[in-house]
């Protein structure tokens, strides 16, 4: 266990005495600095530790599994996709926004008051966005905040949320080409029949309410209410078992519970957790174009396709539809899994194409996501287990990833060019120089100076980036600093410190 990322974990924490002589000498030679390993492993809860940000201390990452798939895929993106998750919980060692590179060293780290939600990249008119929740999610299961669209620059451009409902709610938000944003909000409705629920005959519920807003405006462009076209009786929740809902205005009966909404042709594709169900919806009439799954499926689910308390409903460019398949909670099944459905409109039959089964049999009992890759490879973020991990299209795991603590609502792994308007930040401590620059995607090394002064200075070396943060051994100089190259050798910045050096 943990054993990739650790190897590496000498570039985010202090070196020994010992260590530091032998890397002085390595230096002296010409030869690169060495990595030694950690005397001890670190425990669950971990966090990273860096000279340079003492301030960020996201989870560790333990890589456990990487191998290359039998097949090539075609049109493979770079391998330099990273990932994206929001750690958070009480066992993580920081709340965070994080992206992170395949090895799991971060890139860059965000620091949120609060829990963070739906961390990922769209695109935003014309250009590639970083999106995300902030907001009160006090109240168990759902939020009410707004979601933070930023650039590449890592600089809030604009935030949006619902209008005339409760606050947006955490679970989705999807950029359309038409610069709108689909979300979802949870307002309280009263006079509500729940006594089939063991619960008052004038009670209140959760209802499930979808908006188009357009976000340069805020102006809605569509809404939905769940309560408007769903039956209570679909609902597979239980107030037996939630000590949370009692059909109370303090404690309303979660019905239907929205966890994505996504675009299908002109349609909407809906997931709604405690009905066990997917509902495409006309985007026009707001009316059900069908149900898949639940106790009021229009479809036969055939074979394993039965799925429960599922999240993140995509319609993929094959046809079938996608989601993860929770199985809790309660707990139905033995373990959660990705599934791919084949979802036949003309015979209305649902069919496993495919499962993406743990390598553990792990059971998340909230939370999680499947995203299929520009090359057919699928990503699973598992929730409230502590693990992303990578398959091919056909089911094969390449590679399995797990945080020190804490879980994380959706993981992903995509394309990401940041470029921080923040300069590098550059330490000293006992003639070893520290440098990071947390966010830039674009460093490949980094050429450390020292001597009297800048106009004096001379090259100490250049070393590849690694990790976060890039640890080199310089001389006894009054001017140190260290720039950033790009693959090619062009300057991207440099930063500069005076030490209390004599010389």
């Amino acid at each position: 266990m943990w054993s990739m990322s650790y190897e590496r974990i000498t570039r985010a924490v202090a070196l020994s005495g010992a260590a530091l002589m032998l890397t002085a000498t390595a230096c002296q030679s010409g030869e690169e600095p060495s990595s030694a390993r950690p005397s001890e492993t670190p425990t669950p809860g971990a966090g990273w530790e860096f000279t340079t940000h003492p301030n960020l201390t996201p989870p560790l990452v333990d890589v456990s599994q990487t191998r290359a798939p039998a097949t090539e895929a075609p049109a493979r993106p770079a391998d330099e996709d990273l990932f994206m998750v929001a750690p958070k919980g009480e066992e993580s060692p920081m709340t965070a926004l994080m992206i992170a590179d395949s090895e799991g060293d971060p890139v860059w780290v965000h620091p949120v008051e609060g829990n963070s939600y739906n961390f990922r990249t769209q695109e935003y008119n014309g250009e590639q966005v970083l999106t995300w929740w902030r907001g009160d999610n006090s109240t168990q299961g759902h939020g009410k905040g707004e979601f933070v669209i930023m650039n590449n620059s890592y600089e809030v451009i604009t935030t949006v949320t619902t209008t005339g409902t409760a606050r947006a709610d955490f679970h989705e938000i999807t950029i359309t080409d038409d610069g709108t944003a689909l979300l979802a909000s949870y307002p309280t409705v009263g006079g509500q029949d729940l006594t089939e629920f063991d619960g008052p005959k004038d009670g209140y519920v959760l209802d499930g309410v979808i908006q188009e807003v357009d976000i340069a405006t805020g102006e809605v462009l569509f809404e939905w209410s769940a309560l408007d076209h769903v039956d209570l009786s679909e609902t597979e929740n239980s107030m037996e078992d939630r000590d949370e809902q009692d059909g109370s205005e303090e404690k309303p009966f979660d019905f239907f519970h929205i966890n994505s909404v996504t675009e299908d042709g002109d349609s909407l594709l809906v997931s709604a957790r405690n009905t066990h169900a997917i509902y495409r919806i006309d985007r026009e009439t707001g009316e059900l174009d069908w149900t898949l799954g639940g106790n009021a499926s229009d479809f036969k689910m055939t074979g394993d396709s039965y799925f429960a308390w599922q999240h993140d409903a995509q319609r993929q460019e094959d046809g079938t539809i996608t989601l993860f398949d929770n199985q809790s909670s309660p707990p139905i099944g033995d373990q959660s899994r990705g599934l791919r459905l084949d979802v036949d409109t003309e015979n209305m039959t649902a069919s496993v194409v495919t499962e993406y089964l743990p390598p553990d049999g792990r059971l998340a009992a909230s939370q999680g996501n499947l995203q299929v890759r520009d090359n057919g490879n699928v990503v699973i973020g598992w929730g409230a287990e502590p693990f992303y991990s990578e398959y091919t299209a056909e089911g094969e795991l390449l590679y399995d990833a797990k945080l020190s603590g804490g879980d994380n609502y959706r993981a992903y792994r995509l394309p990401w060019e940041g470029d921080p308007t923040r300069p590098p930040r550059l330490e000293v401590e006992d003639r070893m120089a520290y440098v990071s620059w947390n966010g830039a995607t674009e460093v490949a090394s980094w050429r450390f100076l020292g001597g009297p002064d800048a106009e004096d200075a001379t090259e100490v070396a250049t070393v590849p980036r690694e990790g976060f943060e890039t640890t080199m051994p310089v001389p006894d100089q009054p001017y140190v600093a260290a720039e950033a190259l790009d693959a090619d050798g062009n300057v991207l910045d440099t930063v500069s410190v005076q030490t209390d050096s004599d010389s």
